[in-house]
């Protein structure tokens, strides 16, 4: 699969969009005001433990504090043997045991804050660099499970006399990163030489920076571009800005030498996005509908807690049947709900109503097709079967804000309901909050201030009901539009 890289770059936000076949499949944003925490290594001061949750709570200098659960603190195991997370199968030593309140901690954010939810830590720190991944408190070398079983025990062997040789010196452990896989042992000890002075610096910090101080942190999102976005199949990489070219060809050639030949300067008239006019796939993302070529559409829903997305045939009559075509908008959704979802950056639990199939041949197909294009994902995924409700259960890792929580935020009218009360039933509100009013009070009038479509509605259609009320409190009950209120908003002023 042939990819491009767009990126867009400007001082107050840098935007990365990876094109296939003409179509944007992800967009990677970044804001220098709100730039992520993942990778970035903090001297954390622990605030609160609650054993009843087995979790800590750690200040790091943010807004919120950091959430800690013993799951990911590396443990120190007995009679000398390097620490190591609890053995699957077995307890974990309580967190309590392990943390206490005012204690000082190195931590690494796993997962940026989203929503109301802090950061995710971590005591084991991992450092990425351009082929292979630090482990500096492990001992164990590894190579990536994306490279081929078969050339895995040699990769590792090499790497494990690169890790052992003490020309270059220091401990800790090592995994080999896919774009490591046909590199040199020169580059894999320059590697290694970086990763290990990096972590010296890390170390320093700590001994002289007090709590709550940021010890590290990772590359920005145009360097990440060549560490983690660019493979063989990447074609080119445009960027539109001539400062930030010669920045990252810098950083490319030093340390990616690979990728930097791919790096091109964009110097067309047309805004890069423009080109694939992946602003207006962008304003498609953050909406609810999703139109498929057939004719049918998808319709996409995101809570807090999962997502779901429902498959409709819409006005597709092409096929010669009603499986037939039942079979080939769940074939199409298939490949669109996969592109949505690295395209909306969608995480945590999903559920996919596809359209109902009798032929179970059919369900195979759609559920084949379906991992098919989940397994380009980059982020981890997996796809259960049909349910007995013919839903398919998934989960994607989520590691940041999905984009439509990066890009927008709840309307001010509806509260992020998505729908508000009609005017009707605001004056019906209006009305028996009158009579409520009217029972502890006796003003001398009532004055209803509210939008103008309510007051225009008790003008016309409801000035009877309005009218009857004024005779039973035996009050007067005056109007005020106000253009500022929004529909279910409104005052009721005792004069």
């Amino acid at each position: 699969m042939q990819q491009d890289i767009l990126i867009n770059w400007s001082p107050q936000e840098t935007r990365v969009a990876i094109v296939e076949h003409g179509a944007v499949q992800e967009l990677h944003i970044e804001r220098t005001l709100e730039r992520g925490l993942v990778g970035n290594v903090y001297l954390g001061k622990v605030s609160r433990v609650l054993p009843g949750m087995q979790s800590a709570f750690i200040d790091i200098g943010l807004e919120r504090a950091a959430f800690l659960h013993v799951a990911d603190v590396w443990q120190r195991q007995p009679d000398g043997e390097p620490p190591a997370f609890a053995r699957k199968g077995e307890p974990p030593v309580p967190i309590e045991k392990q943390v206490f309140e005012g204690q000082s901690l190195m931590v690494q954010v796993i997962k940026d804050p989203i929503g109301t939810k802090g950061a995710r830590l971590s005591t084991q720190i991992s450092i990425a660099g351009r082929l292979l991944v630090f482990l500096p408190q492990d001992d164990h070398v590894g190579v990536s499970q994306k490279i081929p079983s078969a050339e895995r025990d040699a990769l590792r062997a090499r790497l494990q006399a690169l890790v052992g040789d003490k020309a270059s010196g220091g401990g800790g452990g090592f995994i080999l990163r896919t774009n490591g896989e046909d590199s040199t042992d020169a580059e894999l000890a320059e590697d290694i030489a970086y990763l290990r002075k990096t972590w010296a610096r890390i170390k320093e910090a700590s001994l002289k920076l007090p709590p709550m101080s940021l010890l590290h942190q990772d590359l920005d999102l145009l360097q990440r571009v060549l560490r983690d976005l660019v493979g063989d199949h990447t074609q080119t990489i445009r960027l539109d800005s001539l400062e930030q070219f010669q920045r990252l060809r810098a950083f490319g050639q030093e340390f990616m030498p690979a990728a930097a030949p791919k790096l091109q300067h964009y110097k067309g008239e047309r805004p890069i996005f423009d080109l694939y006019s992946i602003d207006e796939e962008v304003a498609k993302a953050l909406g609810r509908r999703v139109d498929l070529k057939s004719g049918g559409y998808l319709i996409v829903d995101q809570t807090e807690a999962l997502t779901t997305i429902d498959v409709n045939t819409g006005g597709y009559v092409g096929a010669r049947n009603f499986d037939d075509t039942i079979f080939k908008t769940n074939l199409e959704a298939a490949q669109a709900i996969a592109r949505q979802l690295r395209l909306r950056n969608l995480g945590g639990i999903i559920i996919v109503d596809f359209i109902d199939m009798v032929q179970v041949g059919h369900q195979e197909a759609v559920l084949s097709e379906f991992r098919k294009q989940l397994g380009r994902d980059r982020v981890k995924t997996m796809a259960g079967g049909f349910s007995q409700l013919g839903l398919v259960e998934m989960t994607r890792k989520r590691t940041r804000e999905s984009l439509a929580h990066m890009l927008c935020e709840p309307c001010e009218a509806c509260q992020g309901k998505g729908s508000v009360k009609t005017a009707r039933s605001v004056c019906y509100d209006i009305l028996r909050e009158i009579l409520r009013e009217a029972r502890q009070f006796n003003p001398r009038e009532f004055r209803v201030v509210a939008s103008a479509r309510v007051v225009e509605l008790f003008l016309d259609e409801e000035s009877q009901h309005l009218a009857g009320l004024s005779d039973f409190i035996r009050k007067p009950i005056s109007l005020q539009a106000e253009s500022a209120m929004g529909q279910e908003q409104y005052d009721i002023v005792l004069l």
